[in-house]
């Protein structure tokens, strides 16, 4: 995993984000066992402990599950992954919007100025 974190956000919340992208794109597929904590944490460059906490609450949200001595592994999440990639679409677009409207566009004219780009493309 490649791992890139910014200085606006908690580096927990960051971590849950990055591997809900993972799992909605299907790089981590249900089944899937994740690294030991310590591992993952070395490969991230964060705390132990941070890792921890952002595995833990993808736990809570039901797409990690762990076994007793084998790790943590991907929720079967089949019909999930789909919603997941829609909500993580939503946050990106709310995001998007709200920066926007920073520098005084109407939502209307942020969607004008990004299909200007897309069609740029």
């Amino acid at each position: 995993m490649k791992w890139k974190f910014d200085e606006n956000t908690p580096i927990y919340l960051q971590i849950v984000e990055q591997i809900k992208t993972q799992i909605a794109t299907g790089q981590l597929k249900a089944g899937d066992k994740l690294p030991a904590v310590r591992e993952l944490a070395v490969e991230a460059g964060v705390n132990p402990n941070t890792m921890q906490k952002a595995l833990s609450q993808l736990e809570r949200e039901g797409l990690l599950y762990s076994v007793r001595t084998s790790g943590r592994f991907v929720a079967g999440l089949e019909e999930q992954s789909e919603k997941l990639q829609n909500e993580l679409a939503s946050q990106y677009m709310e995001s998007f919007l709200d920066s926007m409207n920073s520098l005084g566009y109407t939502a209307q004219e942020a969607v004008s100025v990004l299909q200007a780009h897309v069609n740029k493309k």
